[in-house]
């Protein structure tokens, strides 16, 4: 992945967006567990950083997975990690497969709206018993006429209590789990749609996340992402390579970040008469982590610039796609909990900018794809994993 001078002044764009409309605001955000969606993503649509990848046709940039990435590293530079997290929702999470897959109507519908920022939207695909084991999921949609029927419930839903509408992966045959999927549409004030509860959690506090039940739900037949039913799982599958490269991206920008602080922290923080950056492990501790961050960001260009070549669904691209999550997850964990350390009584504050990073990466590790998910992935992609049985095949 080269970067270029439009990279970096769309970095610069999105760095200077942040120190005015989101880090006055992020103390207070985090203190009331959201932050007004409906307010801020207009403004990010008036600069055009909703759509960078999406088609020009429906108000986007058209440009590759690169530039997206970089935005994502600027959004680093947040004081909070819950709402770049909302962002990247709206645009690398819930609308990929819509902008590559959807009808010109449903573009047109919602994702032109959600490229201007007019409509918020979510990604509905964990439930209470399903999360990384996507073929668990139990919402279903039955049709009837030129509807489809949805009941089930949606669990960890980033947006989920300010969103318009809902890229939803539902059941819609009795198929086999891979086959029986699809993405749907779902406007989120359909009657029948009950957003139950507003999610207290550790960390990513200044976004709100919520479980939403649908009770016999309507929406058009229409609303199916792509020609024909069953394609959902693989359609996700894509949808999920985009998710973790941008959790990649913004995690290697935020561990440089968290290094810095630390660093500048430990060179003012004196102890046995000396600044604590004085004694040698401390510095090659740092060293050492560096290396790690320049690893995750070198593993995460390289997918991206394959992702740019070959589209999502390469299986290399797959490959280095899951390594890169499952290396910003644990290095993430790592790195932080070292800063932590480092910052000694003051890294134990919830009011520090360290504590809070460290609680808002930590679901890395968890979210779109849990690290033991991703060694399986890579493990069969690495031809570690044989093989299973297909269910007409006798077992050893």
């Amino acid at each position: 992945m080269h970067l270029t001078p439009e990279h970096e002044a769309l970095r610069r764009t999105v760095e200077a967006f942040v120190h005015k409309e989101i880090n006055p605001h992020a103390d207070r955000w985090e203190a009331e567990g959201g932050f007004p969606a409906h307010a801020l993503f207009p403004k990010l649509g008036a600069l055009g950083l909703l759509g960078i990848t999406k088609p020009v046709e429906h108000g986007g940039m058209g440009l590759d997975i690169t530039y997206t990435l970089v935005m994502a590293e600027a959004l680093a530079v947040a004081r909070c990690g819950g709402v770049p997290l909302a962002i990247g929702v709206q645009t690398d999470m819930c609308t990929p497969a819509l902008a590559q897959f959807g009808s010109d109507a449903l573009k047109r519908e919602f994702l032109a709206p959600s490229i201007a920022g007019q409509l918020v939207g979510c990604l509905g695909v964990s439930e209470p018993g399903a999360g990384s084991d996507v073929a668990a999921i139990q919402t279903r949609a039955r049709k009837d006429g030129g509807d489809y029927v949805i009941s089930g419930q949606k669990m960890w839903i980033t947006n989920g209590t300010q969103a318009d509408w809902m890229c939803m992966l539902a059941n819609t045959s009795d198929d086999p789990p891979h086959k029986n999927k699809s993405l749907l549409v779902v406007p989120l004030k359909a009657p029948g749609v009950h957003v139950e509860r507003k999610l207290d959690k550790m960390g990513m506090r200044s976004s709100d996340t919520a479980l939403i039940f649908f009770d016999e739900v309507r929406v058009p037949r229409a609303h199916l992402i792509g020609d024909e039913e069953g394609r959902g799982f693989a359609q996700q599958m894509a949808q999920f390579q985009d998710e973790r490269l941008w959790g990649a991206a913004n995690a290697a920008a935020c561990l440089t970040r968290a290094l810095r602080l630390t660093a500048d922290h430990l060179g003012d923080r004196r102890a046995f008469g000396q600044p604590l950056l004085a004694h040698p492990y401390i510095q090659l501790r740092l060293a050492e982590l560096s290396v790690e961050v320049e690893a995750l960001r070198a593993l995460t260009y390289r997918a991206a610039a394959l992702h740019a070549r070959d589209g999502a669904s390469a299986p290399e691209v797959v490959r280095l796609a899951s390594m890169a999550k499952l290396k910003a997850g644990r290095l993430s964990r790592e790195l932080l909990d070292a800063c932590v350390q480092l910052h000694g009584g003051m890294g134990y504050m919830s009011e520090s900018l360290i504590n809070r990073m460290y609680r808002d990466l930590r679901v890395l590790s968890i979210g779109g794809g849990a690290d033991e998910v991703m060694l399986g992935v890579i493990a069969k992609l690495e031809g570690y994993a044989p093989a299973r049985p297909r269910a007409s095949e006798p077992r050893a």
